[in-house]
């Protein structure tokens, strides 16, 4: 291995550990959540209110670190972001009362979230173009591997140790990171004071970014695609134990099946960047993905599938997911240098924030069988390849 294979190799073990801390802070703790409720007093139900504050914090607080990370470079906001969710980590496990706990972990997500958005952020810094999908690939990876792990970790830690050390964990785990990021990752983009960060200007330079044709097309198209992975994950219950009746435990397997299929995605999106072009690669499988879906829906309508065939399916359309957002982001942040930290920032606000938006639809659709998943997931994937159809000659233009 040459020195610059090393070096490279380094920067991605790095920025993969950075992509680890919200998946972690989200799942290591869910397994406790019965010992919290206990602890503080209340029920599970109001607990699991810390799951969406953190949600909220780590779509919102994205936007904040995007023009930080350019303005500073990026080690810096790093460094002030991964203390803050050091100290919101260490108040959770000090909190007396439900509304304070979700307080801390609104402050946590609002910490931890410099992470991921400073991970996208310095692929583009260290990698050139043409390898960022493939990068970005290896990252999302680790963040879809992360929750397979981090429940089971948190349920040890929990049930041997107590709920508190879970965030003693977390907390040192930041820690280690960002010991690492000082001694060993090089700075990835000097400080740029040129960059404004009045609200007028910061506003302005996300305008700046959302209305480039193709950070928009690949942005909002590749964040719909993405969503379908949301609304399998919050309907999936639904799918297998409401309309299949199965055990809860085989459902842990399927679900753990699944996952895996999505990881072969990401996988084999690493084999086809080495191969073809992003904007191929996304285009192809996001019409892969509405054949898939569109079957996936028919069948349920029409009483066609049992259950073995749905496990089939679904193992066929998830890994469109793993290969489809990595292609789209790197195709979206390949115009911009100067700003890329805001293009990031956007970038994961948007992903987030659609996601989410659509996997609330199953709550919305009060469903209680498959059917109205099956048709969310069938809307998120037409929308995606539908914007990326009508903008194809804006983005050849521009």
């Amino acid at each position: 291995m040459t020195r610059s294979s090393r070096r490279d190799l380094l920067i991605i073990l790095i920025l993969g550990a950075l992509s680890t801390v919200s998946p972690f802070s989200i799942d290591m703790y869910l397994p406790a959540f019965p010992q919290i409720a206990r602890d503080l007093g209340t029920t599970p139900a109001e607990i699991s209110l810390s799951v969406s504050g953190y949600f909220v914090g780590l779509a919102v607080g994205q936007l904040f670190y995007g023009p930080l990370l350019d303005r500073f470079g990026r080690k810096k906001p790093l460094y002030g972001g991964l203390s803050l969710f050091v100290v919101a980590s260490l108040g959770c496990l000090t909190a007396r009362s439900p509304g304070l706990f979700i307080a801390f972990r609104l402050l946590q997500a609002m910490g931890g979230c410099v992470a991921q958005v400073g991970a996208v952020t310095m692929v583009r810094d260290f990698f050139p173009v043409e390898e960022s999908a493939k990068i970005l690939s290896l990252l999302f990876l680790v963040l879809s591997v992360s929750p397979l792990f981090a429940p089971s970790i948190g349920g040890f830690v929990a049930t041997t140790a107590g709920w508190p050390w879970i965030f003693v964990i977390l907390a040192g785990f930041a820690v280690i990171v960002m010991a690492l990021i000082a001694v060993l990752l090089p700075e990835g983009r000097q400080p740029d004071p040129d960059i404004s960060l009045r609200p007028s200007a910061i506003m302005r330079g996300f305008v700046n970014v959302i209305a480039h044709p193709q950070f928009y097309t690949y942005a909002i198209g590749g964040a719909f695609s993405f969503s379908g992975l949301f609304v399998y994950v919050t309907g999936s219950p639904i799918i297998f134990i409401d309309t299949f009746h199965v055990d809860p435990w085989i459902y842990g397997l399927i679900f753990a099946a699944l996952g895996c299929s999505f990881i072969g995605g990401s996988q084999l999106n690493h084999w086809l960047s080495r191969r073809y072009h992003s904007r191929q690669i996304f285009r192809a499988a996001l019409i892969c993905q509405n054949i898939v879906v569109f079957a996936i829906f028919a069948g349920t309508a029409f009483g066609w599938y049992g259950l073995v065939a749905n496990i089939f399916l679904l193992m066929v359309y998830l890994p469109f997911c793993g290969v489809a957002f990595p292609n789209a982001a790197a195709i979206a942040l390949a115009p911009f240098t100067k700003n890329v930290g805001s293009a990031a920032a956007l970038l994961g606000f948007m992903q987030m924030g659609i996601g989410a938006f659509a996997s609330t639809g199953v709550g919305f659709l009060h469903s209680s069988d498959s059917l109205p998943i099956f048709a969310v997931m069938s809307a998120t994937a037409v929308i995606g390849l539908g914007i990326l159809l009508v903008n194809q000659n804006r983005v050849r233009n521009a």
